[in-house]
């Protein structure tokens, strides 16, 4: 899960018009991590537990946030799609987020991104290695390791010490990191073992 977590960036993620280069992520452990939505198995999660590459779409506080499914089947392990750089579609994006402040911003948080891209609920389940509506494309070029930094994840109650949130240095597109004002309050749950990579 780790692991994919990070191939994951640089990788070109399209949709609806409008392309982002991925500059940052967070990976959930799926039926082993508390702050996954998958940790307990709900209707809204089923998509999880299913076959790898399909794109989990949630809404949160008015906002959708995109997801990839990792698998394997019935882990329900994803990644957030927290940030990225818009590489193509630049004139459609902007129409999508005109409160953004500059191009740095239309897809910096994983709202903005989904606003940018126009992914809403109706593209939960697509298949990401269909050529649409939704499609992941790999890098162009190999991300060089030492770019890539990780620390906790961003505003989770439980399991928040973890450092399964990715980011490429020096990327002014990538968001700040906020933690939750309630976090490690849950139970001596949120700190679950290291994933396996």
């Amino acid at each position: 899960m780790l692991t994919r977590a990070r191939e994951l960036l640089g990788c070109h993620l399209v949709g609806h018009g409008a392309t982002v280069m991925i500059t940052e992520v967070e990976a959930y452990d799926g039926v082993n991590d508390p702050a996954s939505h998958a940790f307990t198995r709900t209707p809204r999660s089923e998509i999880m537990y299913g076959p790898p590459m399909r794109l989990y779409v949630y809404r949160l506080h008015g906002h959708h946030c995109a997801n990839v499914v990792t698998g394997p089947t019935e882990s329900a392990s994803a990644v957030l799609i927290r940030a990225g750089r818009i590489v193509d579609g630049v004139d459609t994006a902007r129409e999508r987020r005109l409160s953004a402040r500059d191009d740095d911003a239309l897809a910096r948080g994983p709202g903005n991104l989904t606003q940018a891209l126009g992914i809403t609920i109706e593209d939960l389940g697509t298949d990401l290695r269909d050529p649409s509506p939704v499609t992941l494309r790999p890098a162009g070029a190999a991300i060089d390791a030492a770019r890539i930094l990780s620390g906790p994840r961003v505003g989770v109650r439980r399991a928040a010490e973890q450092p399964w949130r990715f980011w490429l240095a020096d990327e002014p597109s990538v968001s700040a990191y906020r933690r939750h004002p309630r976090a490690g309050e849950a139970n001596s749950s949120s700190s679950t073992s290291s994933s396996n990579s």
